[in-house]
């Protein structure tokens, strides 16, 4: 509690901070000292800032490896500067995220060799905020993404704590940044409602090379010899995930969960039907995906749910709650099944053709995803 106590305290010390610059931001150079942001078309160094990376297994980590794949692809420089060779303290009821004690020294350095074009700062932990006051003692623009609803978060686990309170703080530490990216239309729109200002949109896109339908039969060799149908959760196992709303259900066949969090241990106990997977990458994590019949998702918090693309790029239907995460992402009924009754979604959700998901996740390429957030870098101008 200490460590989010103080998270909370230096964004609100900060807030005297982001007013002074607020008036000249418009007027700050790029990190070389060139006018206004990078210009599309030509090579360019991003650095990007983040707290959450690897070992962490996450929708924000692979985003941020695969974009980080897609600039290279495309002729650009990227580095990252994450907590990687800190001395680290875990997120209060989060562990697997660390968050750098003193990493000060090593964006400076990451600044001051590299000499990016673009900053962009993707997450609020203490990367992110020695990034942003150093970019504000330089008079460096930069960018930010909102990734994750951390006033839910925080209130789920500190009810004392009131979400007011976290929306003020993250809006401070926005307030400074020439844009504020984020996953879909309806968390822009509650941003702003907020009270963010320059927030844009930066959306998501799933490997369909890698995620794509296979034989059922392939399942087998993941020792997946159990009844049908098969249905799926993949994602942390944590209160705010909603996990134990798809648990309890009365469904056929069988519960298969994959993921690691704080709750493995409590689901285990109390649904020891569940076929509980641990964690699972790449090629492995995309054939358990195929080799299952319905995808539920069960959140009601996230704000965008990259599972979801990869679900139905294996030509897997989803079922989930029609809530803001998989509404904005699913758009169209006929791939999933929306319903406040999990149970009836579930069973809705087997009737749905496996091609037709396939063909919507066509539509969502990295590509796409990659050259929106490099338009974004040149409209901060």
């Amino acid at each position: 509690m200490s460590l989010l106590a103080t998270w909370l305290l230096e964004a609100a010390m900060l807030s005297t901070d982001a007013k002074a610059h607020a008036g000249s931001r418009k007027q700050l150079g790029g990190p070389n000292g060139t006018p206004g942001a990078p210009l599309p078309g030509r090579s360019l160094k991003i650095l990007i800032v983040t707290d959450a990376w690897s070992p962490q297994v996450n929708g924000v980590v692979r985003t941020l490896e695969i974009l980080g794949r897609e600039l290279t692809a495309r002729g650009h420089q990227v580095r990252y500067a994450t907590a990687e060779n800190h001395t680290t303290l875990p997120l209060p009821t989060y562990p697997e995220i660390r968050l750098a004690l003193f990493p000060r020294q090593t964006i400076l350095d990451a600044i001051d060799n590299f000499r990016p074009d673009a900053i962009h700062i993707a997450t609020e932990g203490t990367m992110g905020f020695s990034a942003r006051a150093i970019c504000l003692e330089r008079g460096l623009r930069f960018t930010t993404s909102f990734h994750t609803r951390f006033p839910d978060y925080v209130h789920t686990r500190f009810p004392f704590i009131p979400e007011s309170a976290v929306y003020s703080a993250l809006r401070t530490f926005h307030a400074a940044a020439s844009a504020t990216m984020v996953s879909t239309l309806s968390l822009k729109r509650e941003l702003e409602s907020h009270g963010f200002a320059n927030v844009v949109l930066w959306s998501r896109g799933v490997d369909v090379e890698q995620f794509r339908p296979r034989a059922k039969d392939h399942s087998s060799d993941l020792g997946l010899d159990i009844s049908r149908p098969v249905f799926l959760y993949v994602g942390r196992l944590s209160v705010e995930k909603n996990v134990e709303a798809f648990l309890g259900l009365d469904l056929p066949g069988t519960k298969l969960v994959v993921g690691e969090g704080p709750q493995r241990g409590e689901l285990e106990s109390r649904f020891p039907a569940v076929r509980f997977f641990g964690q699972r990458t790449g090629d492995e994590l995309a054939s358990i995906y195929a080799g299952s019949d319905v995808f539920v998702f069960p959140s009601r918090t996230d704000t965008f749910g990259l599972v979801l693309l990869e679900a139905l790029a294996s030509g897997t239907p989803v079922a989930a709650y029609p809530v803001q995460g998989p509404l904005d992402v699913l758009c169209d009924s006929h791939i999933a099944a929306l319903d406040e009754d999990l149970h009836a979604a579930c069973l809705q959700a087997l009737t749905i053709r496996r091609d037709d998901c396939r063909t919507f996740a066509l539509t969502r390429s990295w590509g796409a995803s990659t050259e929106q957030f490099l338009v974004n870098l040149a409209l901060t101008a």
